[in-house]
């Protein structure tokens, strides 16, 4: 058994629409009963600590993963009262997953704190793992020669034509595929919503809601060989 961290935003605000944001409940459930049905231990991080802002989309409240982990009283307690990053250690964990969802995009890149976890996650030979707007976690991780964590890597994530297809792309900080190539990463992509994953040196990233599980997947799948 291995301990696994689930990352999600603390970020509730959707730029200057007024609307809410915050971490996609769907992209935490699918992984938290991934983890958990391969006998692993799953905690729950975010930025600032406390409880974190939850989002459903549309379509996603009758998902029976989402129905269950709204009430599924182990996660709940743990999302009530998440521990900020800068108090939790990279030593205690396998792998490290960063919850998609709009909020991901305002405090994900910049968190010192989120950086070291998944850092010091892979430098252990751990798993550093992402989907949709999660892999906005990744865009600031340096390894110790000063490299980009994601530099000449195949990533993938929500993509520039999803968030059109959304109305969002003058709402975004930035478009999260078009930084991720700045930094060097080989984007790699599926058409809209269509579930696709990467899988580069333990880094598994995946593009968007339908992909949270089989990225899940893949990590448990790479930490039998850990």
């Amino acid at each position: 058994m291995a301990r696994i961290l689930l990352a999600v935003s603390s970020h509730d605000v959707l730029g200057d629409t007024g609307d809410r944001t915050g971490y996609s409940v769907s992209e935490a459930a699918h992984p938290y009963f991934v983890f958990t049905a391969a006998g692993h231990e799953v905690d729950f991080v975010s930025v600032k600590g406390g409880e974190p802002p939850a989002v459903v989309f549309d379509g996603e409240e009758d998902e029976p993963e989402v129905v269950a982990f709204l009430t599924d009283k182990t996660a709940q307690a743990k999302l009530a009262a998440t521990r900020p990053a800068a108090r939790v250690g990279a030593e205690d964990y396998a792998a490290i997953f960063y919850v998609g969802g709009h909020g991901a995009m305002w405090d994900f890149p910049d968190s010192p704190d989120l950086a070291r976890l998944a850092v010091g996650v892979y430098g252990r030979g751990g798993v550093v793992s992402a989907v949709c707007h999660g892999p906005a976690g990744l865009l600031n991780l340096r390894l110790p020669d000063g490299s980009y964590l994601i530099d000449g890597k195949r990533i993938s994530s929500f993509t520039n034509e999803e968030e059109h297809s959304l109305g969002l792309v003058g709402v975004m900080p930035f478009l999260l595929e078009d930084e991720l190539i700045k930094r060097g990463a080989r984007h790699a992509k599926s058409p809209n919503y269509v579930a696709h994953t990467e899988n580069d040196q333990r880094v598994i990233t995946g593009q968007n809601p339908a992909s949270a599980a089989l990225v899940a997947e893949q990590v448990v799948s790479e930490l039998k060989h850990l």
